[in-house]
């Protein structure tokens, strides 16, 4: 089991490329404008999910997002 999730709520992204810009291993800007988390799982129509075991600089990418639509778990925790 992984100890992270980090979440990203897609239908709500307005497309600032600050995640991109902080974490660019992790996030890429797609041709509707929005961000997409490289190798997530859909889990709903526009939620999508990685599992991993580093954070990386997504904590980051999560607190700078203008409309929260990046968030982090923590061992099942919200963190952000």
């Amino acid at each position: 089991m992984a100890k992270y999730k980090v979440i990203q709520e897609r239908d709500a992204c307005i497309g600032c490329s600050a995640c991109e810009a902080i974490a660019p291993l992790s996030w890429e800007m797609e041709k509707d404008g929005k961000s997409s988390l490289k190798g997530a799982k859909k889990q709903s129509s526009e939620v999508f999910v990685l599992e991993t075991d580093e954070l990386g600089e997504n904590m980051h990418a999560a607190e700078s997002c203008p409309v929260n639509c990046i968030h982090v778990e923590e061992n099942g925790k919200r963190k952000i």
